[in-house]
């Protein structure tokens, strides 16, 4: 057996089956895993004197696969399935070398503040999903108002909902944040959206075998009154009068601090990628900002969110990629060897 650093994609990956729906064997695959580690010398994860991290944002079936709720097709149309098929066979040719991965799942239920069913107008009608972006403005003139049948789940009365509707709104604008959006109900937590997709899940399932590494999951986006693109953090921490109201994920932020070398993938760039680095980078700058050269962004399997016709968030994307390449992050591709890449750590040395 010979130890190497790149290895072959196993024969049962099927990349034209990357955004399609399907069960993974697992009995089938996890003989496979310990067969592929015998034949190529992979050592357990434990063993690793380098820990590589691979942080795998939202790459579910919500996302991920056409006909889905909000299917990021990029300018080609199947983007997050070129992605998707990228990052399976990067996970393969680099098994030797991930210690860990870690998904963030974008876990909801119906009743929560960027769904259709949280807000209505004067005609009780709710806003339109993917096309309505609820300002400041909208709020004070009453344009839309939260939902008076559902508002005392969380509130004292109507008072109340529509003061925290304003504030929230102003927190958001106040912060630089995007406009709070209106969503298609997405990623349903029991429903098929919020599964990841299949192919991706099967290759972190061998990797897990092959390197005897449990797969890490952290659920994001469950408190109804604010949004969670960033993994790390709500969007909105405090409600009227700076009372707590949700916090930081700090065990997170720690673990992805301590990796060697951290890998960001996933979906979407302009959103949930973004705002995970944009949190993390604070972490960084604040404790470290060397600790920045550790972060590599995988640019081809991560694409922005594109609405044909309504809005197009590829350059607000990219032109994060550049600050955070600008603060010495590494923006690099999943398809050129990791030996090219900048300041990558080796075992060894």
């Amino acid at each position: 057996m010979k130890l190497v650093t790149t290895f072959p994609i196993p024969p049962h990956f099927r990349s034209d089956r990357v955004g399609e729906v399907w069960r993974v064997p697992y009995a089938e695959r996890a003989a496979e895993a310990e067969a592929w580690a015998k034949q190529y010398g992979i050592l357990p994860a434990a063993t690793d004197r380098v820990h590589i991290g691979l942080l795998a944002i939202d790459i579910q079936n919500t996302f991920c696969i056409p006909d889905f709720e909000l299917f990021i097709g990029g300018r080609s149309g199947v983007a997050a399935i070129e992605d998707n098929v990228r990052l399976c066979e990067f996970i393969y040719r680099n098994l030797g070398s991930l210690s860990k991965i870690i998904f963030t799942l974008d876990t909801h239920t119906a009743l929560q503040i960027f769904h259709p069913i949280f807000w209505v107008n004067d005609r009780g009608e709710h806003p339109a999903p993917a096309a309505t972006v609820i300002s400041s403005q909208d709020v004070q003139k009453g344009i839309w108002q939260v939902n008076p049948a559902i508002a005392a789940d969380w509130f004292d009365g109507d008072r109340a909902a529509a003061d925290y509707a304003l504030h929230y709104v102003q927190t958001l604008e106040r912060a630089g944040k995007y406009s709070l959006t209106v969503w298609p109900y997405h990623s349903m937590l029991g429903g098929i959206g919020h599964a990841l997709v299949a192919a991706v899940e099967e290759a972190a399932f061998f990797h897990s075998i092959a390197r005897q590494s449990s797969t890490q999951f952290e659920l994001k986006g469950r408190h109804p009154l604010t949004e969670h693109y960033s993994v790390l953090q709500p969007e909105v921490m405090t409600a009227a009068g700076d009372r707590p109201l949700a916090q930081k994920n700090e065990l997170l932020i720690q673990q992805l601090l301590a990796f060697d070398a951290l890998l960001v993938a996933g979906q979407a760039k302009s959103h949930c990628v973004v705002w995970t680095l944009e949190n993390l980078l604070a972490e960084i700058q604040a404790l470290d900002p060397q600790l920045a050269e550790r972060v590599y962004l995988l640019e081809d399997c991560t694409s922005p969110v594109i609405v044909p016709e309504v809005v197009d968030f590829t350059q607000q994307a990219d032109d994060a990629f550049d600050r955070f390449a600008a603060a010495g992050m590494h923006v690099v591709r999943s398809t050129d060897p990791v030996d090219s890449w900048p300041d990558f750590p080796h075992e060894g040395g």
